[in-house]
């Protein structure tokens, strides 16, 4: 063993996917260490507002906090909507992935997974949040990228592929060839978007207001992209306040009148796609027909959305075995391994 072994200090360069809805972080040679809601509890007290809870324990918190406690998220639609939160959150997530606290300061390189439609103002913004976090080094890869990668496409190969993430804030479209992107898009259209859709769904049919954390309930249980053939599919029960009488209430929902809450964001990720295909050069075209479209991201688990792709393109679609972690780990792997070094880039 050589001398410089011995005495090497192990990497702890990360990959962060911030996420509007979870934050996931890959530390170089451990794999996915940390996977928690992207919620802040900010506190009030004699005028000064300070950090309460980070992650899961600020996610507990949402919708039941005392006056002086708020619950946000300092990310919308895939950007930072709140530098000085963000900022803490990527601090606190940073220095947990760590572990134990060492005698030398921690200055990783970080690589940051933003959304293709991001501008340069939101990108100076993401790496500003990371530096002032601790972070000697920042890379951007775009989202899309790093799900191809972690969904094991082989991009950087001269073969086209297809690959749909859809996160909480946004959806990602992207054509791949040769470690690039030959198209893009990013609509800002996402697991959110559904939650808000089947809230306002419930509030005007049956005048029952729900909270962020039950539609997105409703959503993983019984939502569906499409009506089911029996009539209504399965129910479920579904609790909130009654907007008439003003007193706490359940009613049952079913899977037929949640698909019709969410037809909307469902046909606006079904044009993205089509309107990539559209501009899909013909060779690119080709290989796609025999790749097919592969989905990643925690929207791509709604039941039957895979299925009304495919009738809507005609083309085989899969949804990547390992959905929800696709982008984090597809960012670390271009972290770790040399073969993928140009998809990342200097912040």
């Amino acid at each position: 063993m050589r001398l410089s072994d011995l005495f090497a200090f192990p990497s702890h360069d990360m990959a962060i996917d911030l996420g509007t809805v979870n934050t996931l972080v890959y530390v170089r040679g451990k794999g996915i260490v940390l996977n928690e809601p992207s919620v802040v509890a900010l506190e009030t007290r004699g005028g000064i507002r300070r950090v309460r809870a980070i992650g899961d324990e600020a996610k507990l918190m949402m919708g039941k906090t005392p006056e002086n406690v708020e619950t946000i998220r300092p990310l919308r639609d895939g950007v930072i909507a709140d530098i000085e939160v963000a900022e803490q959150m990527i601090k606190h997530f940073m220095s947990k992935a760590h572990g134990r606290p060492g005698r030398l300061p921690r200055r990783p390189a970080v690589a940051i997974c933003v959304p293709a439609g991001s501008t340069p103002v939101e990108r100076r913004a993401i790496r500003h949040a990371a530096q002032s976090a601790g972070a000697s080094r920042v890379w951007i890869i775009e989202e899309s990228m790093a799900a191809a990668i972690g969904a094991g496409m082989p991009v950087t190969e001269p073969i086209g592929g297809m690959v749909v993430d859809i996160g909480g804030g946004t959806t990602e479209v992207a054509i791949l060839s040769l470690s690039g992107l030959a198209y893009s898009t990013s609509v800002r259209v996402g697991g959110d978007t559904l939650d808000d859709s089947i809230a306002l769904a419930i509030r005007r049919k049956h005048n029952l207001m729900v909270g962020e954390v039950t539609a997105e309930r409703i959503k993983i249980q019984i939502g569906t992209a499409r009506a089911p053939a029996e009539g209504r599919g399965r129910t479920m029960q579904c609790k909130g306040r009654d907007l008439v009488r003003g007193v706490p209430a359940e009613i049952e929902i079913s899977q037929a009148e949640v698909a019709e809450a969410i037809s909307e964001p469902v046909n606006q990720i079904v044009e993205a796609v089509l309107n990539a295909l559209e501009n899909t050069a013909p060779e690119l075209a080709a290989d796609i027909i025999e790749q097919g479209i592969v989905m990643t991201g925690g929207g791509a688990l709604l039941t039957d959305l895979a299925e009304t792709l495919s009738q809507a393109t005609g083309l085989p679609v899969v949804v990547a075995e390992n959905a929800l972690f696709c982008v984090a780990e597809g960012a670390g792997r271009a972290l770790e391994e040399t073969v993928y070094q140009g998809v990342l880039n200097e912040a």
